[in-house]
């Protein structure tokens, strides 16, 4: 299996609702996690947000990229010593908590420019850092409580909002100012991106891709049968360079159902899935993809 952000998310969410056990007529710290991850196996009734993530990545063909430690200090020691720690989100990265990152962790499934939403263990309704289980939390990214994010160097990428990472290989760039999921759930949004969608690469608002010589969007109603432009070519040759051809001959300028097919791959190189994974492109989508202007 090769290492992606898609499906560490994948597993990630599918855990939210998992509450560890109870004795005594209080949680206990007792779950699943620390007994699966070898070498944390002692880690059993002790705090498990690291666990979790160490467990997530394990179960999602992660396993090397992450620190595989119940210590969030040693997590965040663990990304720096790599080279890879920023103060950046970035999607299907290790986010921390608290004074130097030591209270707390989670993983970061989407962000705009003012939330991150986070699958987290070991936390509660109220977000603290000693809880009952897995919880999806929507937070204030520029929070102090916010220390910094991991990056994991996944084979098919990583997608974060690091200047510094804009011209890097495997990085997918996406400024600070704009959005992968502007709903406050973390759930999907039509023609959005969330769980590993980005937000614009330009200066303007989401979606706006069209500065810095990159096709503006042309509305996800542009994308239908019987479309023939030069735009679809162009956006056909991205997919190709992206490693998401679904194509036996082509691109050309005509819509397709291989143009779509190739899309949606793309789609799910960033993460997306469900209604957001349905092959028409949706405006953070098409921004990440950056289609040059004819």
């Amino acid at each position: 299996m090769s290492s992606n952000a898609a499906d560490l998310i994948r597993v990630a969410r599918d855990e939210v609702g998992y509450h560890e056990g109870r004795s005594g007529g209080h949680w206990n710290n007792v779950q699943k996690f620390s007994p699966a991850v070898s070498g944390l196996e002692w880690s059993q009734g002790e705090a498990w947000c690291a666990t979790f993530v160490a467990w997530c990545a394990q179960e999602s063909g992660n396993a090397g990229l992450f620190p595989v430690s119940a210590s969030c200090a040693e997590g965040v020691a663990w990304f720096t010593e790599r080279g890879r720690f920023t103060e950046y989100p970035v999607i299907g990265g290790q986010v921390f908590f608290g004074p130097g990152g030591g209270s707390h962790t989670g993983i970061c499934i989407a962000y705009t420019g003012s939330t991150i939403t986070t699958v987290e263990g070991n936390t509660g309704a109220g977000g603290g850092s000693e809880g009952d289980g897995v919880y999806m939390k929507t937070r204030d990214r520029r929070s102090d409580w916010v220390h910094g994010y991991g990056i994991p160097d996944f084979a098919g990428g990583v997608v974060l909002a690091d200047p510094e990472w804009k011209d890097r290989p495997g990085a997918i760039y996406f400024g600070q100012e704009a959005s992968a999921d502007d709903s406050p759930s973390g759930g999907a949004s039509s023609g959005g991106a969330s769980s590993g969608g980005a937000p614009s690469g330009g200066s303007g608002p989401a979606g706006d891709a069209g500065g810095d010589g990159f096709e503006p969007f042309p509305g996800a109603d542009f994308f239908h049968d019987g479309r023939h432009s030069d735009v679809v070519t162009r956006m056909g040759e991205r997919l190709v360079a992206e490693g998401c051809s679904a194509y036996a001959e082509g691109p050309g300028p005509e819509w397709s159902d291989a143009d779509r097919k190739s899309f949606r791959n793309w789609q799910h190189k960033l993460g997306d899935s469900g209604p957001d994974a349905d092959g028409i492109p949706g405006p953070k989508q098409w921004a990440a993809l950056r289609v040059p202007r004819g």
